[in-house]
């Protein structure tokens, strides 16, 4: 929670509410505006930026995908990288997360994790990322058989590698798999508490997989271990089932940001709460739409998030399995709330914002943007 929103001071609402007033009186506002003269798309590819909801298999590329399915033949993930594409379309989010196990599946050794790891890092520095949360689920790669301590030291090999490398810093959320059940939640929460154990990197505690049938309450103690040892609660909650299960994440575990929350625009007083509290959502359009959550790009609760002063970040989710990437999002983004650059760079410092970097880091982003901003302006 990161204080009180003040109405008529947040620059993203301002720019949406101008937006609003500007296609009232037919005057071309946000990236239309500006279609002639510069390419909203160029400009979004260069920005620096941070991603907070981003997961670590699922940020898996096609490419990487196809070279994990040729080590481990046993598996139904097709070997070859075009044919990924049919494979990760999805009939409803039960579909999604069928497909999302069988590439957790490939996930079998020490290398295979420090391959993955270092690869979405790779990815993340072409996109200008210079900070992200990535969300782990290391209860789905021990069950499987890769010892604990080696899975720990190969995801902080390559966390250290990719920032020497690339220059982008890597933390961990470790998330609770909810359709694993409690098992999995001890599980989580004893590698996440366990000084032995528990990797440099790590900053907050998670909970995601289907929410229908998975209810928050559940999880309270696992959060309260979490949090009593210093991470911070970041559960999704609200993608696929209604406000109350965003409620709940509030209430039971104490979330400090809401993995997707699409489901908060249907009930004003906990639009009001968020917006109140800072308690950002972390909105994954295309995902929503590839999972059903959403039904369409157009009917995105995204335009109400921001009217209501709730503080939005942009995310990607699992960009390779929905076919986007993070510039991707932003674009998606600028067009549904009618942005132009100084709009699409107001998202990029609500994420530096929402993150729990430090306050020096934050300023060192925030600044890298603003200089960005006003040079792509100025040229």
């Amino acid at each position: 929670m990161a204080g009180d929103a003040v109405p008529g001071e947040d620059p993203l609402t301002d720019r949406l509410d101008a937006s609003a007033a500007a296609a009232a009186s037919g005057t071309p506002a946000g990236p239309t505006a500006h279609a002639g003269s510069r390419d909203l798309h160029a400009f979004i590819a260069g920005l620096p930026k941070a991603e907070l909801h981003v997961h670590h298999v699922g940020s898996a590329s096609p490419r990487i995908v196809a070279e994990l399915a040729a080590r481990h033949p046993d598996s139904q993930v097709p070997t070859d990288p075009e044919a990924l594409a049919d494979y990760f379309t999805f009939t409803d989010f039960a579909h999604f997360i069928d497909v999302y196990l069988s590439v957790v599946d490939l996930i079998r050794t020490p290398e295979d994790v420090r391959l993955l790891t270092y690869e979405v890092a790779r990815d993340l520095a072409r996109q200008q990322v210079r900070y992200a949360e990535l969300t782990i689920t290391p209860y789905s790669s021990t069950r499987r058989g890769i010892d604990e301590r080696a899975f720990m030291d190969a995801i902080e090999d390559a966390r250290k590698a990719a920032e020497a490398e690339f220059g982008t810093v890597l933390r961990w959320c470790f998330d609770i798999p909810g359709e694993a059940g409690l098992e999995s939640a001890e599980v989580t929460a004893r590698l996440a508490t366990d000084d032995r154990l528990r990797p440099d990197g790590l900053i907050s505690f998670g909970l995601g997989g289907p929410e229908i049938g998975v209810p928050r309450p559940q999880f309270k103690p696992y959060f309260d271990r979490a949090i009593a040892a210093g991470l911070r609660s970041v559960p999704h909650a609200g993608e696929t089932t209604g406000p109350e299960t965003v409620w709940d994440a509030l209430t039971h575990l104490r979330a400090e940001r809401i993995g997707h929350g699409t489901s908060s625009a249907r009930d004003e007083k906990l639009l009001a709460h968020l917006a109140e509290h800072r308690i950002a959502l972390e909105v994954c359009p295309t995902s929503n739409i590839a999972t059903r959550a959403v039904r369409t790009l157009d009917e995105h609760p995204i335009k109400e998030f921001v009217q209501a002063g709730v503080l939005v970040t942009i995310n990607s989710d699992d960009p390779p399995m929905f076919g986007t990437d993070l510039n991707n999002e932003y674009a998606v983004a600028a067009r549904l709330l009618g942005l132009d650059e100084r709009g699409v760079a107001d998202l990029a410092k609500n994420a530096v914002e929402a993150s729990f970097l430090d306050a020096p880091g934050k300023a060192r982003i925030d600044a890298e943007i603003d200089t960005y901003t006003a040079a792509w302006l100025s040229a």
